[in-house]
Formats: structure tokens, C-alpha cells, sequence
């Protein structure tokens, strides 16, 4: 064998272990969520199935570069604020949050509610942008938070285009009930996603908060695909049922503007 040949096998073997020690770093990040913000040693090795060691090493690097903190007691973990400022920094670079931010204020300034836009993971939609429109708040916010696709009219805005196994992968996961109005069964939800597309927007009546009604319309990107949703939001007795119909045209309006300005041209 040439030195060349064993070069090359050297190089692709040093390639599989860094792919591997991605994959592992990627493995306990991914352990954390909103409803498990702190972890301890033990339940990432439960969670990640790795040895104790190989947990602990991770985690040591992890920390060592920001993207873990270890509270006062240190026998818990939370993700750390360098995932946060990357996190940041991929909003600002991204077509659609920089594009679609003066729509957001302009809705927010039409309908006098909160707005939120947000984007889908594949499970959850992942809230990239929030207007509003108190005078006790700041004007915006780029603060990351997930909504739930099966019980907010701008998660369900994005869901009912969606592939029917994509539909099905997130009924696979269980529909958590938050009131006594959140659709918990499949079928329920595949017809209220069915509405959703004959009407063109989605509706949120208590189902998430409540009190909370809320009116989403989807985006579409380059391609026609559905890629995020945008929403109002606001109490009951300030959207009373009768002006969904009416708010529902404004909400559509301003998705539509954000879809032409990433490139939607039907």
C-alpha cells in the first residue's frame, strides 16, 4: 500500500470520528427543551443512553465553550447563552425575519393585537418574531419560543399544508390538551386542518390560553411550499367572533407580503 492510499484512509477515519463526536455533542444538546431547561448528569446519560464518562466528558466541553452552564448546586445543566447569541445571529441572517419585520409591525399596528411569526422544525412552530403592541413592552421581540402546531392558529396555519405524514408524525406525538377547547384526538385535528386550507387561514379560540383568540395565515416560500405562519393575537372580548371573517383578509394580506418579498411569485 502507497503512502498516498493510507493518507487517505487516515484522513477519512480522523473524518468519521469528528462526524461521531458531532453527532454525540448534537445528541445532548438535544436532551434539553422548554419543559427540560435544566438536566442533571445522570438523566442526559438516561436520555443519550451513553456511558457515564463519555457523558461527562461531553458536557465538560460543552461548558468549557458556552454552550452549557452548571447552576451554584452543579448537579444541573442548562443550555448556555453561546447557543443563544449563535441562535441571534442566525435571525438576523435569515431572508425571512429580516424581510418580513416591517410586515410585522404594520400588522401589529392595523390590528392593534400582538403578532407573532414564526417558523416550523418539523414538530413544533418556532416563534422567530413577536410585535407587541403594549406600551409596558418593547416594541419587538427576537426572544425564541416553540408553539405547539396543533392548538395555535399560527402553528396550524403551517401544519395544514404540510405532507399528510408530517400531519401524521406530529399526531403520532401525542396532542397535549392546555384547555378544555385544545383538539386532542387525530381526526378532530385532520378536520380542523381540512377548514384551514378551504378557508385559507387558521383560528385559535381558547385553545391554547384561555381567553386567547387568535387568527394565523400561512407563507409560502421561493417554491410555494408553506414555511411559516404568521398570527393575531389578542383577548376574547377584543376579537369577538364576528371580526375573525373581516381579520382573517388583513392577516392573509400581510403573509402574502412577506411571501413576495422571499420570493413567492404565484
Amino acid at each position: 500500500m502507497d503512502a498516498s492510499t493510507e493518507h487517505s484512509k487516515t484522513k477519512s477515519r480522523g473524518s468519521d470520528e469528528n462526524l461521531k463526536s458531532l453527532m454525540k455533542i448534537m445528541r445532548v444538546l438535544e436532551c434539553f427543551s422548554v419543559n427540560e431547561r435544566a438536566l442533571s448528569l445522570s438523566e442526559i446519560c438516561d436520555k443519550t443512553g451513553f456511558p457515564r464518562s463519555t457523558t461527562h466528558r461531553l458536557m465538560a466541553s460543552l461548558k468549557e465553550v458556552g454552550f452549557l452552564d452548571q447552576d451554584r448546586e452543579r448537579d444541573k445543566y442548562r443550555l448556555g447563552l453561546k447557543l443563544f447569541e449563535l441562535g441571534n445571529v442566525v435571525l438576523m441572517n435569515l431572508d425571512l425575519h429580516r424581510e418580513a419585520r416591517p410586515i410585522v409591525e404594520s400588522l401589529k399596528r392595523m390590528s392593534g393585537q400582538m403578532v407573532h411569526l414564526a417558523i416550523f422544525d418539523g414538530q413544533s412552530a418556532v416563534v422567530i418574531h413577536r410585535a407587541d403592541p403594549s406600551p409596558d413592552h418593547a416594541p419587538t421581540s427576537t426572544s425564541i419560543e416553540n408553539a405547539p402546531v396543533h392548538c395555535t392558529s399560527v402553528g396550524k396555519a403551517i401544519l395544514a399544508w404540510q405532507s399528510e405524514a408530517v400531519i401524521q408524525k406530529v399526531i403520532n406525538a401525542g396532542l397535549r390538551g392546555y384547555t378544555d377547547q385544545t383538539i386532542t384526538s387525530g381526526p378532530a385535528l385532520l378536520e380542523e386542518l381540512e377548514k384551514t386550507r378551504q378557508r385559507g387561514y387558521a383560528v385559535d379560540d381558547g385553545e391554547h390560553q384561555p381567553g386567547l383568540r387568535c387568527v394565523g395565515a400561512p407563507i409560502r416560500g421561493q417554491t410555494g411550499q408553506v414555511i411559516a405562519g404568521i398570527s393575531v393575537s389578542g383577548p376574547s372580548w377584543q376579537i369577538n367572533v364576528s371580526d375573525i371573517e373581516e381579520l382573517s383578509k388583513v392577516v392573509i394580506h400581510h403573509a402574502n407580503l412577506i411571501g413576495h418579498r422571499i420570493g413567492h411569485h404565484p
